[in-house]
């Protein structure tokens, strides 16, 4: 398949792209920076802006899927606090730039607070939610909501409350709304397994026009 990946030099969006190249995809990988990316068999390295909608339909023409792993720009201390509002402006141009571009389908690396821990709550509305990461967490809902509110084919991957370098181990599970927690509470993922799960969806398309999850 042919993929255009958003994000594709971070923590997950590298991750994602070793697994879709791994399965042969075929990869235009776009980042801000292209130098941080090196020359690969299937690979094709832009330098993009998904802020800029015509620049997304350029980039995205001929595409089977759009991936977009793309985060805010961040310091040491992690996400901006007054650049937390291009997450739902990208995804604006991005569903703007796809739908232009006439590519079928646009599969989002999300957020965790958007997910429930009780019907109808979910962790980022939950009493002693910590404050330093209500922000981001409130950054990735608007995100899929602008997602939920386009005509588009969209699959939106929320990870667990955890997701870190690890192994890449082929053992997690999937739900859809609702936080995956282990036997003690703990709810995590690497960074390498939740790229399989991506890269699945992205084979399979089993989640079109919603959320789904994952965890150990």
């Amino acid at each position: 398949m042919r993929v255009v990946l958003y994000g594709a030099t971070g923590m997950i969006g590298s991750r994602i792209l070793k697994e879709l190249l791994s399965r042969g995809h075929v990869v235009t990988a776009v980042a801000r920076d292209p130098s941080k990316l090196a020359a690969q068999k299937n690979l094709t390295i832009e330098k993009g802006d998904m802020l800029d909608a015509d620049d997304v339909a350029k980039v995205a023409k001929g595409a089977d899927v759009v991936v977009s792993s793309y985060a805010p720009p961040a310091g040491p201390q992690g996400p901006l606090p007054d650049k937390l509002h291009l997450l739902a402006e990208a995804t604006k141009a991005l569903v703007a730039g796809v739908r232009r571009a006439g590519a079928p389908r646009i599969i989002m690396v999300g957020g965790a607070g958007s997910l429930e821990i009780s019907p109808g709550l979910e962790i980022v509305d939950s009493p002693g939610f910590p404050e330093s990461y209500k922000g981001i967490a409130l950054a990735h809902r608007d995100a899929k909501q602008v997602l939920r509110d386009s005509d588009l084919n969209w699959t939106y991957f929320s990870p667990a409350m955890t997701i870190q370098p690890g192994e890449r181990t082929g053992k997690f599970r999937l739900g859809k709304d609702a936080l995956i927690s282990d036997d003690k509470g703990n709810s995590s993922i690497s960074a390498e397994d939740y790229a399989i799960a991506l890269v699945d969806e992205v084979e399979q398309g089993r989640h079109t026009k919603q959320r789904f999850t994952i965890g150990y």
